[in-house]
Formats: C-alpha cells, sequence, structure tokens
C-alpha cells in the first residue's frame, strides 16, 4: 500500500561527522554569536559582561536552532545534523540546550570517546552525523 514507507520508518544509517566539520561549525557558530553580540558591545571589549553576552548569544542561537531545526547555521552550511543515538532521529529542544550549554563549557568536547562523541553528546544521548559531502 505505501511502498516507500519503510524508508521513512528505519532510515539508512548516516556517517559520523568529522572533528574538523565539526570545528569549522562551531567556528562559524561563534562567529554569528561574536558579531551579533557587537552590535551590545564593542567588538573587543575584554569586561566579563561583553563575554557573558557572547556566551549566551551562542547558547541561544545554536540551542534553538538545534531544538527546532536539527542544527545551527554553521552545521546546516557544513552539512552536518544533531540527532539522537543511536536511533538517529531528532533530539528533544530540552537536550539541544543541555546539549550547547555543555558545549559552551568547552572541557565535554575535548574529552572524546572511541567513536568521537564527546561528552556532551553522551550525556544528551546525540550524535553530529553528515547528511551530506
Amino acid at each position: 500500500m505505501f511502498p516507500n514507507l519503510r524508508q521513512y520508518l528505519y532510515p539508512m544509517p548516516l556517517a559520523r561527522a568529522s572533528l574538523s566539520r565539526r570545528l569549522a561549525a562551531l567556528f562559524i557558530d561563534w562567529m554569528i554569536a561574536t558579531f551579533t553580540g557587537a552590535l551590545f558591545y564593542p567588538l573587543f571589549a575584554s569586561s566579563l559582561e561583553p563575554s557573558l553576552v557572547r556566551v549566551g548569544i551562542f547558547i541561544l542561537e545554536v540551542g534553538l536552532l538545534t531544538a527546532l531545526t536539527g542544527a545551527s547555521i554553521g552545521k546546516r552550511i557544513l552539512g552536518l545534523r544533531v540527532l539522537s543515538y543511536p536511533d538517529q532521529l531528532f533530539i528533544t529542544p530540552g537536550s539541544a540546550f543541555l546539549r550547547t550549554f555543555l558545549l559552551a563549557l568547552v572541557i565535554p568536547p575535548l574529552v572524546q570517546d572511541e567513536e568521537g562523541r564527546g561528552l556532551h553528546d553522551r550525556f544528551t544521548k546525540s550524535q553530529v552525523v553528515r547528511i551530506k559531502s
């Protein structure tokens, strides 16, 4: 009756994203947060408040877009998406914001397992996959 229904219910596993692509996406997202923060504070302000505003903008931008679309702007440009692990479905909004908050702490992404998933991915049961090459 529905010949293509199986491909939507049981999608093929997607390839894990490389570290270089994930770092490039992080760089793009951080630059967006930095220049958005520059609308409120000078770009090279060295006090604590502008830095916290940049981190807040980063968490809001990446968390919101990951929750709504599965990818931030940087990930979308580079053809990446954040999905649940191991079933590769969309992650919940709570997981997206928690993952982004842990990413902003810097240490969790630096500690990776043999599959290349950081502590922030393991804690939220997520993974970054490549959706286009």
